[in-house]
């Protein structure tokens, strides 16, 4: 049915009253908000194993719902996106886009830029030049060959495909950066630098272009009209940073945490402030976006109110407003006005064209500036990323009739598939050398068999936020030897990498000081609090504390932290559990970060070039006071042992511990009854379990008599240096009674056990356990579980061997006369892990 366009209206009357939603306003806007959202979200889950930016998804879905696909029926698009629709769409769409170059310009920072130096600009220059140059040919190529194009006049068609062909898109390129944890790796370092000077130079151009094409003719006119708007443009961009920085600046200040709060009133005038510099580009003939983009620039970086600003904004904006723009923009390419061997030969010379000036001009003066072939090569890639900003050029460019439908076509090819060949191309082509470190202490037990008695122990503490803090600096002290060594920590805070504006913001601070990523915290209020304890903490003894930050997603976090671990010769990495006790006795609440994190601390536990301890924090730290070297008893500590490299390790923990006047340790071993030592058991692998739900183990071949005869040794040597300062213990059956009752008891601030991949006869008799948290291990997991209220916090050592790297989940627990214990499928055991224990 034909709709009259003034007799639109908002919203209907219902269908009760034969009103059809589709052919009013907001309801039409609702229908095609919700389509766009969900096929660009599917999309982004379809792309997300090749690693590619959500942009492509958004773009990709745009495109779909277009006339080049959906948009080939009618029917579908006569009443999903009908003519009449599509101003309200892109008014809305629009709104988005202002928004969204408002963070751009909040996320670039010209301080960082301008200490770039002078191979980022070199390499700016060179990518940005060589690229316009190129695209100026094409533009002639395109004016001889595709139809209408010769009808625009030369400047302005020129300066599009010049900005077309030469930008870079910082923001999709941040994120590449920081997914491909090049960000503070030389190449990355540059690669950022090099793009925040060419996002200003392509605003510049664009700038220029949008003034030399004028009204949205496409005709040719007078060259004064252009020059007063660049005048006013540049007039326009001084008054904003001579007189609107500076009341920024003052705005930030009176919004920062020692005033307790940010006043809305500053909040809601900074986003009519986007509006009005909106407003005065395009009243100044640029377009509204540039006011957006430049009234960003003018907000402090620091501070907690550019982190409100984008608290307030960034969801609403990129999850659902600028989605809107990519499909405005799908609606307008048809790839279908690609016709024939001539056009598609057209988009390969762009393509060819785009790369070759953009990878060559980068790489050459790399080269130049003596850096690696392959870094070189990795670094005109990473240049070429195209995306969003690009998407933006060539919407302006059509909607001012500068690109006529086959060009715009051609162009948005261009940029997709520029953008899409990024990340694969650069893993293929470059890694970060990550080499190791042969003369690091893997392990505890190896810094004190060190010839140099005065080994520093370096200890990598990982945190989520300000409630590990506590625990962490408690732990810390009690391990701190007040006799022997210096103690070297480093504090990693854990940020999950985001689609959000902020994380970028976070990206950019971590880029500033290189490898660790953040070294001075700065910008956000518990960063501050937390280098301020830890700051604190360092003054009270032998403790060089040195605040780091890994922010990556979560899939993939564990490499940073391996990584730090390596680089930094650690010898120990304390994760916290993803779960956390708040409150006493009965009235005890449990805090899950998210089973996300739960993945990384068992990735680390695989990969880890060191020992690694998990504690779970039931308060620890918080009640009590930090350990001072002159304090009476602050600490009881417990230290389990049952036997095995694991306990080794947890054992030589406690040494170290004991050592400490204002920590008292007490050792609880575990010795099997005299009857009951010939009662072998065996550990039967299996396919069918799973690693979530049950204990995994060694699958190395154990020697159990020198494994018995290492315990003696270790336990012997404990005796002989802490008797008399140390309380020993021995139990001996009923293990699970015993080791809960140890926990609930209340005696202890801290139990320490071992992980327990290579089993004692009594710990292996616990592997048929359903466990609930199975990457500590059955003890551990028994004081971790969270029904069985344990008081005492716990921690969980895993020694450093890569012979037992390999683990499996267990089926069975067998004796030696080959009775079952545990009823299951004897097929199912693929070999044995151990010998009889």
């Amino acid at each position: 049915m034909p709709v009259n366009i003034t007799s639109i209206k908002t919203s209907s009357n219902g269908v009760w009253q034969g009103d059809n939603p589709l052919h009013f306003a907001f309801p039409l806007l609702i229908v095609q908000t919700t389509l766009i959202l969900v096929l660009s979200r599917f999309l982004a889950f379809l792309l997300k194993p090749l690693r590619q930016p959500k942009v492509i998804a958004e773009i990709v879905g745009g495109i779909l719902l277009g006339p080049s696909a959906f948009g080939r029926n009618k029917d579908y698009l006569h009443h999903i996106f009908p003519s009449w629709s599509m101003p309200v769409l892109e008014t809305v769409a629009n709104i988005g886009l202002l928004f969204f170059l408002f963070l751009v310009g909040l996320e670039l920072d010209l301080t960082s830029i301008r200490r770039s130096g002078r191979r980022a600009f070199g390499i700016a220059l060179s990518g940005i030049s060589l690229p316009f140059i190129c695209g100026i040919g094409v533009a002639f190529v395109f004016r001889k060959t595709v139809d209408g194009a010769d009808k625009v006049g030369y400047g302005q068609f020129l300066v599009f495909m010049g900005v077309a062909l030469s930008i870079t898109a910082f923001p999709v390129l941040a994120r590449i950066l920081a997914e491909l944890k090049l960000l503070t790796t030389r190449v990355g370092e540059t690669a950022m630098a090099a793009a925040a000077f060419n996002d200003v130079a392509a605003w510049i151009l664009l700038a220029l272009a949008i003034a030399l094409a004028g009204n949205g003719s496409g005709q040719h006119k007078s060259p004064l009209i252009s020059i007063w708007v660049l005048l006013s443009g540049v007039a326009f961009v001084a008054f904003m940073l001579l007189l609107i920085r500076p009341a920024m600046k003052w705005v930030a200040h009176r919004c920062t945490p020692e005033r307790d709060v940010v006043d809305e009133a500053y909040i809601c005038l900074t986003l009519a402030g986007v509006m009005v510099s909106g407003f005065m580009t395009d009243l100044i003939g640029i377009h509204a976006i540039f006011g957006a983009f430049i009234f960003g620039l003018t907000i402090p970086k620091e501070g907690e109110f550019a982190e409100r600003l984008i608290e307030r904004i960034e969801d609403f904006v990129t999850g659902l407003l600028l989605p809107l723009y990519f499909a405005s923009s799908g609606l307008k390419t048809d790839v279908t006005k690609i016709k024939g061997g001539e056009a598609w030969g057209l988009l390969v010379l762009v393509i060819s064209t785009a790369c070759a000036g953009k990878i060559l001009g980068t790489f050459a003066v790399a080269l130049m500036f003596r850096m690696p072939v392959r870094e070189s090569l990795a670094l005109g890639f990473l240049m070429n990323t195209k995306g969003l900003v690009e998407l933006i050029v060539l919407n302006i460019g059509k909607e001012k009739k500068v690109l006529n439908d086959e060009t715009f076509a051609i162009l948005v090819l261009m940029a997709l598939f520029t953008t899409f060949i990024t990340t694969p191309t650069v893993m293929a082509i470059y890694k970060p050398a990550r080499g190791s470190s042969a003369m690091a202490h893997r392990k505890l037990r190896d810094l004190t068999n060190s010839e140099e008695s005065k080994d520093e122990l370096r200890v990598l503490a990982c945190l989520h936020g300000l409630d590990n803090v506590p625990s962490i600096i408690s732990l810390i002290e009690s391990t701190r030897s007040t006799k022997k060594s210096q103690l070297k920590l480093f504090i990693m805070h854990l940020v999950e990498l985001t689609e959000r504006s902020s994380s970028i913001i976070m990206v950019q601070r971590a880029r500033k000081n290189g490898l660790p990523f953040i070294n001075k915290f700065r910008g956000v209020e518990w960063q501050d609090r937390v280098t301020g304890a830890f700051r604190a903490y360092s003054q009270l003894g032998r403790v060089s504390v040195r605040p780091t930050t890994a922010i990556s997603v979560l899939s993939t976090i564990h490499e940073d932290i391996c990584h730090v671990a390596e680089i930094k010769r650690v010898t120990m990495i304390i994760l916290p559990f993803h779960k956390q006790w708040r409150g006493d006795g009965d009235h005890q609440t449990v805090e899950n970060v998210g089973h996300g994190w739960r993945l990384v601390n068992q990735r680390v536990l695989k990969k880890a070039p060191c020992s690694v301890a998990v504690l779970v924090d039931r308060g620890f730290g918080n009640g009590t006071q930090t350990p001072g070297s002159n304090a009476n008893v602050a600490e009881k500590v417990c230290v389990l042992f049952f036997g095995g490299p694991d306990d080794r390790e947890a054992l030589e923990l406690g040494g170290r511990m004991a050592e400490h006047p204002a920590v008292k340790v007490t050792v609880v071993r575990f010795v099997e009854k005299e009857g009951s030592r010939n009662d072998g058991v065996v550990l039967r692998p299996s396919q069918s379990k799973s690693s979530e739900k049950n204990y995994s183990f060694s699958t190395a071949t154990i020697n159990r008599e020198k494994e018995k005869e290492l315990d003696e040794g270790a336990m012997t040597e404990f005796r002989n240096k802490w008797d008399g300062q140390v309380e020993f213990i021995e139990k001996t059956d009923n293990v699970v009674e015993e080791v809960l009752g140890l926990g609930q008891c209340g005696d202890y601030d801290l139990i320490v056990v071992g992980k327990g991949r290579v089993p004692s006869p009594m710990v292996a008799k616990l592997a048929d356990r359903q466990a609930e948290h199975a990457e500590l291990g059955p003890i551990g997991d028994l004081l971790a579980s969270s029904n069985r209220r344990v008081l005492s916090s716990v921690l969980v050592i895993q020694q450093h061997d890569m012979a037992h790297a390999e683990e499996t989940p267990v089926s069975k627990v067998v004796d030696e006369n080959g009775y079952d214990k545990v009823k299951g499928d004897a097929s199912s055991g693929v070999g044995e892990i151990s010998k009889a224990v």
